[in-house]
C-alpha cells in the first residue's frame, strides 16, 4: 500500500542520508539475490552505498510499513532505481536509534515496480 506524501518520502531520504553517513549501511547479503547483484550489475559495494545516497522522491515504491524484525521498532521503506540498464529493488528501514541503517534487499527487481511519484 502506498501511503506516503511527497514530503513524508523527503523527509525519510533526508534522515536515511544524514543517518548512513554518520553511521554507516548495513547490507543483508546473506540473501543470495543481494549478494549477487552486485556482480550482475558490475558495481562495487561503495557504489551500492552511492545509489542508496542518490534516492529521491521519484524513486519511492511503497511504505511505509511497520518493521520490527531487523530494525527493532523502525519503518521500512520500498524503492527503486534503474543501474546499467537493470531496474533495482531497494528496501531500507533506519534501524535502532544510534545504529546503522539496515538494507534489507538490494537485488534485481523480480517483477515491474510503479513509482507513484513519478
Amino acid at each position: 500500500m502506498n501511503n506516503a506524501t511527497k514530503q513524508k518520502v523527503k523527509a525519510f531520504l533526508k534522515r536515511l542520508k544524514s543517518k548512513a553517513t554518520v553511521f554507516q549501511i548495513i547490507y543483508l547479503d546473506n540473501r543470495s539475490k543481494n549478494a549477487e547483484t552486485l556482480g550482475k550489475l558490475d558495481i562495487t559495494p561503495n557504489e551500492r552505498d552511492q545509489i542508496i545516497q542518490s534516492l529521491a522522491v521519484q524513486d519511492y515504491y511503497r511504505g511505509p510499513k511497520h518493521e520490527a524484525f531487523h530494525g527493532g521498532d523502525s519503518e521500512m521503506w520500498e524503492f527503486g532505481k534503474h543501474v546499467n540498464e537493470e531496474e533495482v529493488y531497494i528496501k531500507v528501514t533506519l534501524g535502532q536509534l544510534s545504529r546503522p541503517v539496515i538494507c534489507i534487499s538490494f537485488h534485481i527487481a523480480e517483477r515491474p515496480i510503479i513509482y507513484p511519484f513519478k
